[in-house]
């Protein structure tokens, strides 16, 4: 009842602000039967002594998980599949491990069968739990073929290359651009040389969520005790190192809703580990096409505030196919013990440049610390006084790592440039560019933990605090977006006039 209240909600806003659509999922022959496919390991709980599977077959079976060390089975399971959409999704957390371990897995769909003809082997590293931790952000592959597909999944491979100690992968969003059976397929075919032998921390984007009811929640294994729902997507949290992340989903009522935003300051109130990091997929800092939207925009006002309040030290995000990093910011100032922002680019394909009529109306120049433009014909970056310069290696796909040691952390930006003159040039053999590259330091050992209770959402407070949440983002529609959407109308008729991007 819960998910159908929710769902009717969604569906009569998502009609009346255009946002979002609902799209239908068919099946296709990408995946093989008889074999397991859509393989994922997910952080889950303790990562240094748990993991989340998740796989799917064609057929319905009694699968054998198996877990490994060094050759010698530690963890066995028979898991038994579900159907969803066409397929059968299969899902068991594994518990018990040992930190700082390198496992290998075999999933056999007809376990006991000759040879393991159809087993599927794969590896994972659990966190040593160490004040060391190093991972790879990256954000919107959104593509719908197969060729583009490879080109996100090229430049994640270049992620890898550029940080082999790597212990996981954060994906900001977007993972398809319809959510079908077809896509999730076509990416599974590229990424599953990657997805077998890390671990990955999704975060829902908006066409993993909106309109596409439970798909991400079951294409991933996540803790979703603490969700405060999971129809268009899941909110999560974990520790690696000595830092702690929170996982939002900017699906939540179009944007966030208050459970979550009350589940937020819980769960970074309730740790005392050294850095605080959140993601999510939509962006509260953009000059992107979604700019101008009040869904995203929301979020400066009402996020940002929990932000603020809690010490957060760096949030991380995507949807709007552009990297920029924001100056640290608290309450919408620059302020150099603040919130620092990264919208993380595109991996993919798909690029957006610059609106400049959003200049000064929702997002003020001096805020930027750097912004590049992956888009193919000028790649864009800001240099402090005008948009207009370009680089030849700010066209290709975008990926970012974080290394955190102590209090020190260093964030980079890279670009694997495209194969600009289509001469065939291989990915592993095009230019990566370091792009940007900044430094977080502070005293560890400061965080205190102020939250001890229950951070769970009932089904009660969910059905009170729904339509508040949905007033709360109306009324920021109609008395902060409308009016300076208004203002700045005159200036986007012109750009737009003149053959710039709406």
């Amino acid at each position: 009842m819960k998910k159908t209240f929710f769902r009717l909600v969604s569906i009569v806003l998502c009609v009346a602000l255009l946002f979002g659509g609902a799209v239908s999922a068919s099946a296709d022959d990408v995946a093989a039967a008889d074999k397991a496919f859509r393989i994922s390991v997910a952080v889950n709980g303790d990562t240094a002594t748990q993991r989340g599977f998740c796989w799917y077959s064609k057929e319905n079976h009694k699968a054998k998980l198996t877990v490994s060390e060094a050759g010698v089975p530690v963890k066995e399971f028979t898991v038994e599949g579900f159907e969803w959409e066409g397929n059968f999704c299969y899902k068991q957390v594994v518990t018990g491990l040992a930190a700082g371990k390198e496992y290998t897995y075999s999933i056999d769909l007809e376990p006991g069968a000759t040879a393991s003809s159809n087993a599927v082997y794969g590896s994972f590293t659990t966190d040593n739990a160490d004040d060391k931790v190093d991972f790879i952000a990256y954000a919107d592959i959104q593509a719908g073929n197969l060729e583009n597909f490879q080109k996100g999944a090229d430049t994640v491979s270049a992620a890898f290359r550029t940080m082999p100690s790597a212990e996981f992968m954060l994906n900001m969003g977007d993972f398809t651009n319809d959510s079908t059976n077809e896509e999730w397929d076509y990416y599974a075919q590229v990424m599953d040389g990657i997805n077998t032998t890390t671990t990955v921390a999704p975060v829902s984007g908006n066409h993993d969520g909106l309109g596409v009811w439970n798909w991400f929640n079951n294409l991933f294994c996540l803790d979703t005790s603490e969700s405060v729902q999971t129809l268009n997507g899941v909110n999560y949290s974990f520790d690696y190192g000595n830092a702690h992340i929170a996982i939002l989903n900017t699906n939540d009522v179009l944007s966030i809703s208050l459970a979550q935003l009350k589940w937020l300051k819980n769960d970074m109130n309730s740790t005392d580990k050294d850095w605080k990091i959140v993601c999510m997929h939509k962006t509260p800092y953009t000059l992107g096409k979604d700019g101008k939207w009040p869904d995203a925009l929301y979020l400066q006002k009402s996020l940002t505030k929990v932000l603020d309040a809690c010490d957060v030290d760096l949030v991380l995000s995507g949807h709007d196919h552009q990297y920029l990093r924001t100056k640290p910011l608290t309450n919408n100032k620059i302020d150099d013990n603040g919130v620092t922002y990264v919208l993380c680019g595109t991996a993919g394909s798909k690029r957006y440049e610059v609106r400049t009529f959003l200049v000064n109306n929702f997002m003020k120049p001096e805020f930027i610390g750097m912004l590049n433009i992956q888009k193919k014909g000028f790649g864009n970056y800001w240099n402090g006084t005008d948009w207009e310069s370009t680089r030849e290696t700010n066209i290709g796909g975008c990926f970012n790592t974080v290394s955190i040691d102590g209090g020190t952390l260093t964030f980079n930006s890279y670009i694997l440039q495209d194969d600009l003159d289509e001469q065939g040039i291989e990915a592993v053999n095009r230019p990566i560019t370091n792009t940007d590259s900044f430094t977080l330091t502070k005293t560890t050992g400061q965080n205190k933990i102020t939250f001890t209770g229950d951070n769970t959402t009932s089904e009660a407070e969910f059905y009170l605090g729904v339509i508040p949440s949905f007033c709360a983002l109306a009324a920021y529609t109609f008395s902060n977006w409308l009016p300076k959407f208004f203002i700045m109308l005159p200036k986007l008729i012109s750009v737009v006039a003149g053959g710039g991007s709406f």
